[in-house]
């Protein structure tokens, strides 16, 4: 697990020492080691220097490869990145982690291949060398970002993993072709500037996000399951080598005990480790799940969890991640998330989190991979079971009604706007697409004056429309596509701020077959004479731990904003800097929130998140385009 970053200077606009500055913006994704290889592309000559001053190249070099390392597997030297293969005229880069590398190794040795150290990476770039680039990807099950250069094909290849589990962003403009782990660095390069690319706004801000894309004009992040191939100038094509959409093991049927056992293999698989490995439990059914299946692997009391808990009971899940530590006999540390420490990591979570933050429990995990840092460097997650079994409680046939409770509060609440949001959920496609949405049209509306509800669905509508499956898969297969994402990038960006590696069992390979090949019935289902999503997942938990543990209410991460707003701290800041910064801005209307604010106290769920909304774009803003 690490970061990488590098550009393509065929204009000579660079110096060389950008990429140190580059590099510097996001050391902490791998403090360990840091390597440079400067590329000439069509003489494919190559030249790896050093990091410390003084810094430079004999020959000025078109392609530039930077490297931070955060030791995971072979933390010796032969683990050092960028890896070269100087008789084959390759260089890769990877961020991340292949868990069935070693599976290829007894392979790549008997074809004549000397293993220097014991890492995934050299086994990735050997397998590049013996199959080429797509061959090589169908084989990996793992998360990973790669950029290889090959000098015999004069090619820049940049992939991203199939589910989009690690970044990898490219800057693309007339002057200039960049990659990177992080966009921060690209502060580095010379006369650049993060520029807002309003046409994103109505989309961001009903879903706080645009799939793949940024609020930064020419800046997207490559789409998961695909790699472009760059040519010395920048130009590029991009190629697909995984599609969820695409079913694998047609008319196969996944049962309990499959996709028990699967998962147990996915976890034991993403347990390889040279350095200290623990668990993020929430209290919820995946986290727990993962917990007891790693904790079956170790030691009894060898693996530990680390937990955020608040002192408000509705709030927190404490006595849950209690149950699952005693099970277990684990060592349990678990921190509380205050209104005080909440806004002293607020600045320093906008910053890594690059984009205006998506969610407020965005905050919780940023402390949770803070302390985790002080007990492990690796952590299991349960991130991507919701979307791949139907775990949100818009999969049950209860929201897919139009006249459901929920849905007829959504339309007195859009009563203003009552004309353009009835004809959004007349269509149950529009409709499953609006559930998926972080705010609502009527806060958006009233935020935003050049809002527009087709404008902010219209990309997810068609990939809604690409998705050719039965309903109940369909919708699975948008939201691993749509919704989890920016979740993924949650995961990776708070918890490298950190230099904490994070896992996710759930997205393995097999795992996300097996659960797509998951019937229906077996997901969305009735217990006790309730819907439940994830049924079947909640049934093996019921053998882990108990039916009331499995089936009680979801409660999710959830943070209390209310009290967060009403503190003095807040407070504060929101008179001093936040709301004159909104206002001299001109971009949102302010009114709303001045309003609001006066009373904090009687603030509803949607005035909350609007307010929240704003304060971290202004943050956002002030630290990115300012």
């Amino acid at each position: 697990m690490c970061g990488f970053t590098g550009y393509i200077d065929s204009k000579g606009i660079s110096n060389s020492e950008a990429i140190l500055k580059m590099l510097e913006l996001q050391r902490h994704r791998g403090p360990d080691d840091s390597g440079v290889v400067g590329i000439n592309f069509n003489q494919s000559t190559f030249e790896e220097v050093g990091v410390k001053q003084p810094f430079g190249f004999t020959v000025s070099p078109d392609l530039i490869f930077g490297f931070n390392r955060l030791s995971i597997l072979d933390t010796s030297p032969a683990g050092h990145q960028p890896m070269i293969h100087p008789r084959r005229k390759v260089v890769l880069m990877m961020n991340g982690e292949v868990y069935n590398a070693f599976d290829y190794k007894s392979e790549l040795e008997s074809k004549g291949y000397h293993f220097k150290g014991h890492s995934d990476t050299e086994v990735v770039l050997y397998l590049y060398l013996e199959y080429g680039l797509e061959e090589m990807l169908a084989k990996l099950n793992g998360m990973f970002a790669l950029a290889i250069y090959d000098g015999q094909q004069q090619e820049l290849y940049l992939v991203r993993d199939r589910m989009g589990i690690k970044p990898l962003y490219v800057l693309k403009d007339e002057e200039r072709f960049a990659f990177s782990s992080e966009m921060k660095s690209f502060k580095a390069l010379p006369e650049f500037k993060f520029e807002l690319d309003e046409s994103r706004l109505s989309e961001f801000l009903l879903f706080r996000n645009s799939i793949n894309e940024t609020l930064f004009q020419n800046i997207v992040n490559i789409t998961p399951g695909t790699y472009w191939k760059v040519n010395a100038t920048g130009d590029y094509s991009v190629h697909t080598y995984y599609d969820v959409r695409v079913k694998q093991n047609p008319g196969k049927s996944t049962t309990q005990k499959e996709l028990e056992q699967v998962l147990r293999h996915s976890v034991q698989r993403q347990m390889i480790s040279d350095v200290k490995l623990g668990a993020q439990l929430s209290g919820g059914v995946d986290s727990s799940l993962v917990t007891a299946f790693a904790a079956d692997t170790l030691k009894q009391g060898g693996l530990e969890t680390i937990s955020i808990v608040f002192e408000d009971p509705r709030f927190t899940e404490k006595k849950y991640i209690d149950e699952v530590a005693r099970s277990y006999n684990l060592k349990s540390h678990q921190f509380t998330l205050s209104a005080e420490s909440y806004f002293e990591l607020l600045d320093e979570a906008v910053w890594h989190f690059e984009q205006p933050i998506n969610h407020p429990n965005t905050i919780g995990i940023k402390l949770l991979s803070r302390e985790a840092k002080k007990h492990v460097t690796v952590l299991l997650s349960g991130e991507g079971a919701d979307e791949a079994l139907a775990g949100y409680s818009r999969f049950l046939p209860t929201a897919q009604k139009l006249f459901s409770i929920t849905n007829l509060k959504k339309l007195i609440k859009n009563r203003n706007q009552f004309g353009s949001y009835l004809a959004l959920v007349l269509s149950s496609d529009k409709r499953y697409i609006l559930q998926t949405a972080y705010g609502g049209v009527a806060a958006a509306t009233q935020l935003y004056s050049n809002f527009s509800p087709t404008a902010a669905i219209q990309s997810r509508l068609s990939l809604w429309e690409s998705i050719i499956d039965k309903a109940g898969l369909k919708r699975r297969k948008y939201e691993l596509l749509s919704y989890l994402p920016d979740l993924l990038i949650r995961q990776d960006k708070m918890s490298m701020a950190h230099s904490i590696e994070n896992r996710v069992p759930f997205l393995d390979n097999e795992m996300v077959v097996a659960s797509l090949n998951t019937p229906e019935s077996l997901l969305v289902k009735k217990h006790k004479n309730r819907w439940e999503g994830k049924w079947l997942l909640k049934e093996i938990c019921t053998e882990a731990f108990s039916e009331s543990f499995a089936y009680r209410s979801k409660m999710g991460f959830g943070i209390p904003l209310k009290l967060f707003f009403t503190s003095s701290a807040f407070k504060s800041r929101w008179e001093q800097e936040l709301l004159p910064g909104i206002k001299t801005r001109g971009l949102f209307n302010s009114a709303p929130l001045e309003k609001n604010m006066r009373h904090p106290e009687q603030m509803n769920a949607e005035q909350l998140d609007a307010l929240w909304l704003m304060v971290v774009f202004e943050l956002w803003a002030k630290q990115y385009l300012d």
